[in-house]
C-alpha cells in the first residue's frame, strides 16, 4: 500500500520524510541530480526513464513493495546515461563486474575499494 504523503509503498521513513536504506541509494540519487543539473537530461526525460524501468520490472513480477525502488532508479539511470552517450552499456557492465570482483576479495565488513586489477579481472 502506498504512503499517502509520498505515494511510495514500503519506503523507510523518519518522522519527516522518506530516507535511504543504504548509502548507495543516496549516491545514485545524488548522481542523478548532478547529471540533470549539468544538462545531460531533462527532468521529464528522467521521469520517463524511471517510470519505464518500474513498469518493466512490474511486468516481470516485481511486487512493488518499495524495497526495489532504488534498484529500478539505478537501472533507469544507467540506461539513460548510456542512451545519452555519456558512457556505453559495455562500460557499465565492465564496472559492474569490477565492483563485484572487488567485493569478492574484500573481507566482510570492510569498505570496498576498486583497484586497477578489478577492471581487468574476468
Amino acid at each position: 500500500m502506498s504512503d499517502p504523503q509520498t505515494g511510495l509503498s514500503g519506503q523507510p521513513r523518519d518522522e519527516l520524510s522518506p530516507v535511504f536504506r543504504e548509502p548507495w541509494e543516496a549516491q545514485a540519487f545524488a548522481i542523478t541530480l548532478v547529471l540533470h543539473q549539468r544538462g545531460l537530461f531533462s527532468w521529464s526525460e528522467w521521469a520517463e526513464a524511471l517510470a519505464a524501468q518500474i513498469a518493466t520490472a512490474q511486468a516481470a513480477g516485481d511486487a512493488d513493495l518499495g524495497d526495489t525502488y532504488y534498484r529500478h532508479w539505478l537501472a533507469a539511470l544507467e540506461a539513460l546515461v548510456a542512451a545519452k552517450g555519456a558512457t556505453s552499456s559495455e562500460e557499465l557492465t565492465r564496472y559492474r563486474r569490477a565492483w563485484a570482483h572487488a567485493a569478492d576479495r574484500t573481507p566482510h565488513g570492510q569498505p570496498i575499494d576498486l583497484e586497477p586489477m578489478d577492471l581487468t579481472a574476468t
